[in-house]
């Protein structure tokens, strides 16, 4: 018996008893047969070693250089989100004024905070407000608002710091924005098993032109994209944990490594999981910012559930289905459902809290929009033991079943209002602010013989956008065809963020939405880049051409990036300048 068929012996067993014949055969001519992989480093592979070799050549120690490789997992991601922070608050009060759907969100959010619901403002509230000196008119009279509460508490937060301006209702916004970088870094290293791709996803991200105009605007969307990205990450810490769990769990062979156990695979229970409940939290968060959040619940827990499904086949489980129906199932549905809706309804707190006080001659005052609707015309009694808690739920369940019927009949005529199959190529942007200087005012050069323009154009940058459509045919082949379960996650989060806006065709939609899945459409391009830059072990001429080829589009999607910035900061542009860069006349 040769020496490297006795080291892959299973104990107990002779070497090669159980392989197939033709193996046994070919043994006889020296075939030794693939060495056994150990089943722990396949259920969690571990990360790569980072080397020294690129910080002692720019001239630092050998202990330097290894304590630097050794942190390089956290200062590369603190790094790029640094970058990305300093562009994001440059001048966020640029401009000075109320742009877009800020008129709602960026007042709801300093109404929740005065009174814990929306309160009512005048037709003139905004030159109001950014008048000298301010004054806030709003009124304690309930609003009809048609969003949960949760985007505009957020928003409520830099305003109770830095007050009602619009410095102070961008900032919590370009904050998460800031965040939500950092967080792609990291997602996109334990993803991908690469600080390198981890930070490159989100230096994407960071010079992405819809990421960034979206968190530079009081809008909700922002705030929604980032409890998707924290549920993704958590479900993907999760995912580590439980199948490091099992692979402990599993026998080893004589020489140390793990072996498939169908018994263990079978039988081992997880129990409650704390990274999926975190996951559900943000999830419950996203919806009480806006309620696509749902179908981010949906396709989440069924993607947590499939990787469940994948651990204890790998485990040795023939029937892996069954045997998460039987151990992983139940606990997965009460760590993501219930944990998601009492964490939508306890969003509302500040709407329950506003009992008020109700008088024959006045009614009910001092209290949000239907908070006793089960009181007055649901027709509930205002007396019962429950009441206390059962009529305001149902003054809640009447509020939601009326704003839903809003939301489903929305399909007003909107001059920006697009289809979700041109959102990928950025075919029909949304413009948040547009002026037009007369030379010699607000920048615009003096000696020009056209007004110049100034517009805020919530675009994505394109090169990185149309990349990004490459990369998701890719990342397609990868799942379909050679089953890599990065590619089902990653396509997992655009098709939560897209995909159901294709129910909607009828209903007035824009091309701002997309940001939600921006950061699942930098992580596609930075595994296609991966896959351009060449396999382990590839040649020296196949890394040199991928390398040319990678960098080079890195370089066209920042170079793109800087070229769009005045348009994404509203900075003033001689005309000729700003045609040049309408690429497509729906731009315009």
């Amino acid at each position: 018996m040769s020496s490297d068929t006795a080291t892959h012996a299973q104990p107990g067993h002779a070497a090669g008893q159980h392989a197939p014949a033709w193996q046994r055969r070919l043994r006889r001519f020296g075939y030794a047969g693939r060495p056994r992989s150990d089943v722990r480093e396949r259920l969690v592979p571990p990360y790569p070693q980072q080397g020294t070799r690129l910080w002692e050549t720019l001239g630092a120690t050998p202990t330097a250089a290894a304590r630097i490789a050794r942190w390089s997992g956290w200062a590369g991601p603190l790094l790029v989100a640094l970058c990305a922070g300093l562009v994001r608050f440059w001048r966020l009060g640029s401009p000075d004024n109320v742009i877009f759907d800020e008129t709602y969100y960026a007042k709801d959010a300093w109404s929740l905070w005065e009174f814990g619901y929306e309160g009512t403002w005048p037709k003139n509230a905004n030159e109001q407000i950014l008048g000298t000196p301010q004054h806030i008119p709003l009124s304690d009279a309930a609003a009809y608002v048609v969003h949960p509460p949760v985007g505009k508490w957020v928003i409520g937060i830099g305003e109770q710091i830095f007050g009602l301006n619009p410095y102070g209702w961008r900032f919590m916004v370009a904050l998460l924005g800031t965040l939500s970088v950092l967080m792609l870094c990291r997602i996109g290293r334990r993803l991908f098993r690469s600080t390198f791709l981890g930070c490159l996803a989100g230096a994407l991200l960071a010079v992405d032109g819809l990421h960034y105009v979206m968190s530079r605007t009081a809008l909700l969307d922002l705030v929604l994209m980032f409890f998707v990205l924290a549920a993704f990450g958590c479900l993907l810490v999760d995912r580590d944990h439980a199948r490091a769990r099992l692979a402990a769990a599993l026998p080893t062979r004589e020489d140390g490594t793990a072996r498939p156990d169908p018994a263990v695979a079978r039988s081992l229970k997880l129990g409650p999981r704390p990274w999926r409940i975190a996951a559900a939290v943000m999830v419950g968060l996203a919806i009480g910012t806006k309620w696509s959040g749902l179908y981010v619940l949906a396709a989440f827990g069924l993607m947590t559930v499939l990787w469940d499904v994948g651990a204890r086949r790998l485990a040795g489980v023939s029937s892996p289905y069954r045997a998460v129906l039987r151990r992983d199932l139940g606990w997965a549905f009460l760590s993501t459902v219930p944990v998601a809706l009492i964490t939508y309804i306890v969003s509302w707190s500040g709407w329950f809290a506003t009992a008020g006080s109700y008088t024959r001659r006045t009614g009910w005052r001092d209290s949000g929009y239907f908070r006793h609707w089960a009181e007055t015309d649901g027709g509930y009694s205002r007396g019962g033991a429950f009441s206390w808690l059962l009529n305001p739920l149902r003054s809640l369940w009447h509020y939601e079943s009326e704003v839903y019927q809003f939301h489903v009949d929305l399909d007003s005529w909107h001059v920006y209002r697009s289809q979700p199959w041109s959102w990928l190529v950025q075919g029909r942007p949304v413009s948040y602010f547009y002026e037009s200087p007369k030379p010699g005012e607000a920048g615009c050069p003096s000696g020009t013989a056209e007004k110049c323009a100034r517009e805020v154009l919530a675009i994505g940058t394109p090169l990185l956008w149309w990349a990004a459509c490459f990369a998701l045919v890719y990342l397609l082949y990868r799942w379909a065809l050679r089953r890599d379960w990065r590619a089902g996650a990653i396509l997992c989060g655009v098709a939560a963020g897209y995909l159901p806006w294709f129910l909607y065709l009828d209903r007035t939609i824009f091309s701002f939405y997309a940001v939600v899945f921006v950061p699942f459409l930098c992580l596609a391009v930075a595994m296609m880049i991966g896959a351009m830059l060449g396999p382990p072990g590839a040649s020296e001429t196949r890394r040199v051409v991928g390398t040319v080829g990678s960098g080079a589009l890195i370089l066209l999607i920042i170079w793109n990036f800087i070229y769009f910035f005045p348009l994404y900061t509203g900075q003033t542009l001689p005309i000729d300048a700003w045609r040049a860069r309408m690429w497509l006349d729906s731009w315009i």
